[in-house]
């Protein structure tokens, strides 16, 4: 840590120091202090001056440089000691707590912050919106609690007048779930420090009350509470004759308002008290003047503290952790923050400056035995050689307080409860008298000649951070309960349900008798004590804070007023034992868990009869011999020199071992996937077989019967195929229709063959084209040789075709019929169409069919028709000389379409002629193919059926 900040600043550790001695020490803080570096280790104990100005070491940079870093890779800060606290209770699922120490004014509550914001900083990086919220109120619950708890003294502005330990609870992964506050004797009386940024402060109050959840009549009630005890403070009484009077009505008005109480009853429990006789008889007894300004200011400071009572509460009624199960969520850990009220030493100390530093003598104890006594016993129980190093400890001065019977705060007790007129002096004479012969108390009666002390008023205690003399006026009085009953009922009465909530012991009636309370000192006393038992059973972490002069400058360290708190906070000794023993220490099966695969005979795990052997190879490996000690059950390391070298070769390994297990853990999920993937494909291939069969089989099953029907299978629906099937499924259902086809075409007589042909090239010209192309009668073909469609020219015509046949050698006629011809000149004529296999003949009928034109057939490269009704046709040639008929109809039908019987004729002779039989055509060879496949497929079917049922009889045989 010397070598990061560099020796200009100092030792950042004390356990560096040349020599331990109270003048080193003092000149290593101040140089840091000059130097503005306010934080110093003692070990894992930090160091804190008060820097009286702003420091510019706790933004982000600073969270991000400390965050899950060790103690020793950074220069000292709070925020080190915050993340050692987390990391404990993360890590090791162990509770532990923060103890903030020091006198008023050396910045305790400050540090508290800080902390607090760290935590916050570092957790929830998932930004889950309940645990933002939790953080929040956790956050926030401090600008309220120093608004309400804090006040002015002679030695600071802002001074903490009551304690606060807020626990903070964490879920398994670290993440703050809850809270919860203790808030430890508040001083009713206080003075506002004023300051130039009032209204920011209050807007702060504000908006934090609001984000912890207060609502608008809860706050309006605080706001009236505050108003009352102002008003209360207004309050004067005089005495006329015999009874007292309240001066001015108007006060006991208002307050009766701001309480919603009456005001007779208000101006009844400040003039009278209602008490009850032994015989059960209820008298009202009239106050005296004294008297009623004794109730009156009990009664303000009453509210004052159940105010601040009930804040805390509703406080932590909002972060205390609900639902809480722990087989459901895991362990439930903690971190404790305590930020207590410091040693005090005034010119008047009164009973509550007794308390503080009875807590602060507590609290000392605890940190003797937790860090000087039981470090050193932990040496000589481990085994390791030490000398052993004095220290002070405090417990006489604690059992001077405590110690029943015979301590202070028992024979106040004592005198509370001593029925007659008992005065402070008559108090302190018992505790003259019981405690004369301690070493640590004495009086002006004990001892006459000490001047600075006035007889029968003070008495002094010898602390560990120094003599305190103490004034014993008003102990008593603030050490019993000094509120009349009258105030409570009066209050219970109120109509303002906060109000009625603060004051449950108000509904107690007057002739009810009850068990006395505790005393104040008592109810002190058994809070701390629970509050030192609840550290004891954490890991603790320490922050002790100094308060370097008394002016708040930023430059003066007053060197007596430092020398005396480094004095009373026992932080030599703490040096001293730091320095003689060992800065880590851990069990050989923890140091063996974080640190074995920094050595090739522990990883992954070691065949050594046991740890310590295996941590000894690891010590050794590393050269570490003369730098630890080998407890019974620990592993000691002096400096944390050793320590950091070996968390630096952790940290190169890490990565490797990440990967190395990331590759491991990777290829087990690549084969589980692998084998998944084989499964689902297995699956998916017994699945699409058993479809395929299924369909196979459903088919069969549908199409078993078609040759028997009378439309051979049309109206059969076809089964849904799966998807590999589609194309055979289509493939079938052409094979099917082509089938059927053939089944119904086989019956047609061979004469109507070339009709039949004829129609089916029509079809596919025209089908979509045209609505009617004559598809339902018969087609004749040759018109002019019928004697019924022609009768009058039908046999001169039947002459003239057999001599051009003779003389153009034609086969046959295709069509003939007659015509109109169109010509460019839109004249037309009527004339004769003949085509045969090798000619188009335009005939002239009136010159007995005189041949007018003679067209190759095989001229023709196109037909047009029209898609209406009517009987146009062009005949397309090669010669550009196309032919525009009109056919029209004879005898047999005077409307007939003749259309289609032309462009089918026509259509069928050219594919003939072409030579595209059917069983040659590409589309023929491919259903041969799939004919193929499916008898295959078919057979395949029929002998896995065959197969099962054979299996089947087998097993039955067998059975």
């Amino acid at each position: 840590m010397a070598e990061l900040e560099g020796f200009e600043f100092g030792k950042s550790d004390f356990v560096l120091l040349d020599e331990v001695t109270m003048e080193q020490f003092l000149e290593n803080l101040k140089l840091r202090f000059e130097k503005g570096r306010i934080y110093t280790f003692i070990g894992e104990v930090v160091v804190s001056v008060n820097p009286y100005r702003q420091m510019d070491v706790y933004g982000k940079d600073a969270i991000d440089a400390y965050r899950g870093r060790e103690l020793y890779e950074n220069p000292p800060h709070l925020y080190a000691v915050a993340d050692a606290a987390y990391k404990a209770m993360k890590r090791r699922a162990k509770d532990t707590c923060i103890v903030i120490s020091g006198e008023s004014g050396a910045g305790k509550t400050e540090a508290s912050k800080y902390i607090m914001q760290y935590i916050a900083a570092i957790t929830n990086p998932s930004q889950r919106a309940e645990v933002e919220s939790v953080k929040n109120v956790l956050l926030k619950s401090n600008c309220v609690l120093e608004a309400f708890g804090n006040a002015k003294t002679n030695r600071n502005d802002n001074s903490s007048r009551f304690g606060k330990y807020m626990d903070i609870n964490f879920n398994f992964n670290g993440d703050p779930t809850g809270g919860h506050i203790n808030n430890y004797l508040l001083e009713k009386v206080g003075i506002i420090a004023s300051s130039s940024d009032d209204r920011s402060c209050h807007r702060a109050v504000m908006g934090a009350l609001k984000v912890i959840g207060f609502s608008e009549e809860e706050v309006s009630s605080v706001y009236k509470i505050l108003s009352t005890i102002l008003h209360l403070g207004n309050l004067h009484f005089e005495t006329d004759g015999e009874s007292v009077q309240v001066v001015g009505g108007d006060s006991v008005r208002h307050i009766s308002e701001l309480t919603d109480t009456e005001p007779e009853s208000v101006n009844k429990a400040l003039l009278y008290r209602t008490v009850a006789t032994g015989g059960g008889e209820v008298i009202e007894k009239g106050h005296s003047e004294q008297e009623a300004s004794y109730g009156r200011d009990a009664f303000a400071k009453a509210l004052y503290e159940r105010l601040f009572a009930w804040i805390v509460g509703r406080i932590n009624s909002v972060i205390e952790v609900k639902n809480y199960n722990p087989a459901l969520h895991g362990k439930n850990t903690v971190i404790g923050v305590l930020d207590i009220y410091g040693f005090e030493i005034f010119d008047n100390n009164s009973f509550e400056q007794f308390c503080i530093n009875y807590c602060n003598e507590k609290l000392q104890q605890l940190f003797i035995e937790l860090i000087l006594r039981q470090e050193q016993e932990e040496y000589h129980r481990e085994g390791i050689t030490w000398q052993h190093i004095d220290y002070f400890n405090n417990q006489i001065i604690v059992d001077l307080v405590e110690q029943p019977h015979k301590g202070i705060i028992s024979i106040l007790d004592e005198a509370c409860l001593t029925a007659g007129k008992v005065t402070d002096t008559v108090c302190l004479d018992s505790m003259n008298h019981k405690l004369g012969q301690h070493p640590h108390y004495t009086s002006r009666k004990l001892n006459p000649t000490d001047k600075s002390m006035e007889f029968h008023r003070h008495f002094r205690i010898r602390h560990y951070a120094g003599d305190v003399t103490y004034s014993v006026e008003g102990f008593l009085d603030k050490n019993k309960d000094p509120l009349f009953q009258d105030f409570k009922r009066l209050m219970y009465n109120s109509s303002d349900p906060v109000l009625k909530e603060m004051w449950p012991d108000g509904q107690l009636s007057i002739t009810e008798v009850t068990k006395r309370p505790l005393t104040a000192a008592t109810l002190f006393k058994n809070s701390i004590i629970a509050l030192v038992d609840k550290l004891a059973c954490k890991e603790p972490y320490y922050v002790r804070c100094i308060k370097p002069n008394e002016v708040k400058s930023p430059m003066l360290f007053d060197d007596a007023r430092c020398r005396h708190q480094v004095a009373y906070l026992g932080l030599l000794e703490n040096v001293r034992v730091r320095r003689a023993g060992f800065a880590y220490r851990q069990p050989y099966e923890r140091f063996l868990q974080r640190y074995k695969m920094t050595c090739e005979y522990t990883w992954p795990n070691h065949l050594m009869s046991s740890d310590r052997e295996a941590v000894e190879a690891i010590v050794v490996q590393h050269g570490f011999e003369g730098d630890v000690a080998y407890g019974h059950t620990k592993l000691f390391v002096r400096t944390p020199r050793s320590l950091f070298t070996l968390e630096q070769e952790r940290a190169a390994l890490i990565p490797i071992l990440v990967l190395f297990l990331q590759k491991v853990w990777r290829g087990a999920l690549a084969r589980m996937r692998c084998r998944q993937m084989r499964a689902i494909y297995k699956v998916m291939g017994c699945y699409k077989r058993y479809k395929v069969k299924a369909h196979f089989w459903e088919v069969e099953r549908r199409f078993a019967s078609v040759r028997n029907m009378t439309d051979y299978g049309k109206s059969v629906e076809w089964p849904t195929p799966p998807a590999a099937l589609m194309q055979f499924h289509k493939i079938t259902q052409h094979l099917h229709r082509r089938w059927r086809a053939r089944q119904i075409v086989k019956n047609i007589p061979p004469s109507d063959m070339a009709e039949v042909r004829a129609k089916v090239a029509a079809l596919g010209a025209l089908s979509g084209e045209r609505l009617d192309w004559g598809f339902n009668r018969a087609w004749e073909r040759d018109y002019l040789a019928n004697a019924r469609d022609c009768p009058l020219t039908s046999s001169n015509f039947v002459r003239i075709t057999k001599e051009l046949k003779n003389k153009d050698q034609y086969s046959q006629v295709l069509f003939s019929g007659f015509v109109r011809m169109l010509n460019w000149f839109n004249n037309t004529k009527d004339r004769a169409l003949l085509i045969t296999d090798k000619h188009i003949y335009r005939l002239e009928p009136k010159k007995h069919f005189k041949v007018q034109k003679r067209i190759p057939i095989e001229t023709v490269t196109s037909l047009s028709v029209s898609s209406g009704t009517d009987q146009m046709v062009v005949l397309h040639t090669v010669s550009q000389e196309d032919v525009l008929v009109y056919l029209q109809s004879g005898q047999l039908g005077p409307k007939q379409d003749r259309v289609g019987e032309l462009v089918g004729t026509l259509c069928d002779h050219f594919t003939r002629r072409a030579g595209y039989m059917l069983d040659r055509s590409p589309i023929t060879g491919h259903l041969y193919i799939y004919i193929y496949i499916y008898i295959y497929m078919c057979v395949c079917v029929c002998v896995c059926i065959h197969t099962y049922t054979l299996l089947k009889k087998i097993k039955g045989t067998l059975q």
